[in-house]
């Protein structure tokens, strides 16, 4: 955002409470990757220091984007947390209140994203006895205490925790629900390539039903096709969806094969519009027959565990990675419908002069990658550049 402000020399000051990229640094396991390679996930005009088809580090994406914003020499103030943001009475803009004082603002971008408050349901009491983080506070299996964990969520964060958990000789349960599992590469391109090319970055809504559905990718070890059924073979224990605690037995659904099934439904999915892709414009890419070999399910996908005694099963610890919820306490303005979402248009917002970045869907199915950040910006500093113009424009005397 204030790379194109910039651009367009509008004045501007970028608020920050932490450290420029401070969720990629401490919000963030030691071992994770970006889940894409470094040639696609990346701002037009900036690299990564490492080979284009690998995927960058935490660190490494840290210090790509504190770089960045050195390069384009972004205004930044850390240490500073935005308190409260209200219009002015009776004239434009915005009063600004942070623990540095207070500003002044003719517009407010809100550039927070999506994950900003880790949600852990009210599922299992704290006087249960279990050890129990979110995946935003797990940095390593040694923090955790002996025992079995159960992971709940299998998108892309609790597939690799749980597979990494599960690889330092912790006994992992996983439980699965409904999920979208793309493969990682397809014919010698990147599955980020294929969503490219077929125009579904470029998607505006996500398909009916599939607003929530998380999505099952890794770029971990090299980058590889998430498949559950092999991470039970190599040792996780995959249930269905936690549903109920009752004190000491945690209940899951029925309908883990169901999710199982409909992952691979995604997956094929994949594959066939990548090979009419590829049939329809006469590309000579390898043939991979192996990728559509599915391996038979694992006992406890065809006998699924619906009741699992925790205790008696050795689990000490449970870790939620059901993903972040929004907290826009801070900013009170009339751009929020009932259930606190805010109300915008490709990220402007209901309220005149607050604009959103970042947020899923803000546009297009790539907003909340770091790429589609950057197209998202530059036509949110398009709107303030345009309504800046109306409220300089003076009629001839």
């Amino acid at each position: 955002m204030s790379e194109h402000l910039g651009k367009q020399g509008i004045g501007h000051l970028v608020l920050e409470r932490d450290r420029v990229a401070e969720r990629w640094r401490s919000w963030r396991w030691d071992s994770l990757v970006a889940n894409g390679p470094a040639w696609h996930d990346r701002f037009p005009g900036s690299e990564f220091d490492c080979p284009p088809e690998a995927f960058a580090g935490k660190e490494e994406v840290a210090d790509y984007l504190a770089a960045h914003a050195e390069k384009v020499g972004a205004p930044i103030r850390t240490g500073v947390e935005v308190t409260k943001v209200r219009k002015h009475e009776g004239r434009p803009g915005f009063h600004v209140e942070t623990s540095d004082g207070t500003i002044d603002a003719h517009f407010v971008v809100s550039a927070t994203g999506a994950f900003q408050k880790p949600i852990i349901p009210a599922l299992v009491p704290e006087s249960a006895g279990f050890a129990q983080l979110h995946s935003s506070d797990y940095h390593n299996p040694g923090q955790l205490p002996e025992g079995a964990v159960l992971v709940i969520g299998a998108g892309s964060s609790g597939v690799q925790i749980a597979d990494e958990l599960n690889r330092s000789g912790k006994q992992v349960y996983l439980a699965v629900g409904p999920h979208d599992r793309p493969p990682r590469s397809y014919r010698g391109r990147d599955f980020c390539w294929w969503l490219g090319v077929l125009g579904l970055w470029d998607a505006v809504t996500p398909p009916a039903g599939a607003e929530h559905v998380t999505i099952a990718v890794s770029g971990a070890h090299g980058g590889h096709t998430v498949d559950f059924r092999q991470l039970a073979d190599e040792g996780v224990t995959l249930v269905g969806r936690a549903n109920e605690f009752d004190g000491t037995r945690m209940r899951f659904g029925t309908d883990l094969k169901a999710n199982i099934d409909g992952g691979d439904a995604n997956y094929l999915g994949m594959l066939d519009a990548a090979d009419e892709y590829i049939e329809r414009n006469g590309l000579d890419l390898p043939e991979e027959p192996a990728a559509r070999e599915i391996i038979a399910d694992p006992a406890c996908v065809s006998a699924p565990i619906l009741e699992l005694d925790l205790a008696a099963a050795g689990v000490t610890t449970i870790l939620w990675a059901v993903g972040f919820g929004n907290d826009y306490d801070w900013l009170q303005v009339d751009a929020f419908d009932e259930g606190g979402n805010p109300q915008h248009q490709r990220g402007v917002s209901s309220e005149p002069g607050v604009y959103f970045l970042g947020l899923p869907w803000l546009s297009r199915r790539g907003s909340s990658f770091i790429w589609g950040v950057w197209h998202d910006a530059k036509y949110l500093a398009d709107q303030i550049a345009i309504q800046r113009a109306y409220a300089e424009y003076r009629p001839p005397a």
